[in-house]
């Protein structure tokens, strides 16, 4: 809705107010808007729409939380690196049951900015693994799994990763050379 620094003007603005008040001698009002300061503080760093649109992915409702990914105009100069990163998490999701290709665009962008919790990044990583598995590209699939298994501190995630290197042995996935033959030389 705001900008963030709309949002960091309105929080000095509000904590002003809470000095005058405190310096009228209404100590309750003074309270009052400092704690209202928060409210901008917390906002700053997680961005409401963002949040509404956890919030109807909770739901599973993909369109709603999509219309309010939608009203993020510029998420470039709107939000600040973690949100950025959470924005583009967001939409990867949502497009991953239609287009691969630009999924990956949105979890490669996720990946690079980063995301605050390490739960969020295994799943980044397990996303990314699917979409590389789809592409028969063993190597990466394996390699993204195993950092996913690394960030899932939680075990979150476990019963995913499991299913998921199942599949890879079951497709039996041949592995994709990367120029060098697999052991350094030259291609044969």
């Amino acid at each position: 809705m705001f900008h963030k620094n709309i949002k960091l003007v309105l929080t000095a603005l509000i904590i002003g107010l809470s000095v005058w008040q405190f310096a009228e001698g209404n100590i309750g009002n003074g309270i009052m808007y400092f704690l209202l300061s928060f409210v901008f503080v917390f906002l700053y760093f997680k961005n409401e729409l963002i949040l509404l649109a956890f919030l109807r992915l909770r739901k599973q409702d993909f369109p709603g939380a999509k219309r309010w990914l939608d009203r993020i105009k510029n998420p470039d100069g709107a939000l600040v690196l973690k949100q950025q990163g959470y924005f583009n998490y967001l939409n990867g999701l949502m497009v991953s049951q239609t287009n691969m290709n630009e999924a990956e665009k949105y979890f490669r962008k996720a990946e690079k900015l980063g995301l605050s919790m390490s739960a969020d990044m295994a799943m980044v990583k397990l996303n990314l693994a699917g979409i590389a598995m789809t592409k028969n590209r063993k190597r990466d699939a394996e390699l993204l799994l195993s950092e996913a298994k690394k960030l899932d501190k939680h075990n979150m995630l476990t019963e995913q990763i499991k299913m998921m290197q199942q599949q890879m042995k079951k497709a039996g996935i041949p592995r994709q050379q990367f120029g060098h033959g697999g052991r350094g030389g030259r291609m044969r």
